[in-house]
């Protein structure tokens, strides 16, 4: 698990794509999962299960940004966030 860190958290540090940005963030995900909730303990699992939640919804928030700003400027690229709904989401 700890490699599948590296690599998402190496993924999203160099990314220049939402898409690819995203991809990162969720491979972290992926990867924390399991280290909280690794001692099988009811509250374990249960901040595991709040984490995912949680995650999951900013990851939606992450898209919808991405695809509004693409849809109104017509590029991916993290730098070129200029639409104002995109920033404000």
């Amino acid at each position: 698990t700890s490699l599948s860190l590296l690599l998402g958290t190496t993924i999203t540090i160099s990314s220049n794509h939402w898409v690819m940005a995203w991809t990162g963030l969720e491979i972290n995900t992926l990867a924390i999962i399991p280290l909280i909730a690794k001692s099988h303990h009811p509250r374990a699992i249960e901040a595991a299960i709040k984490y995912f939640l949680v995650q999951a919804a900013a990851s939606i928030l992450v898209l919808f940004s991405s695809m509004t700003n693409a849809w109104h400027t017509g590029q991916w690229d993290l730098t070129q966030l200029t639409h104002p709904t995109s920033c404000l989401l």
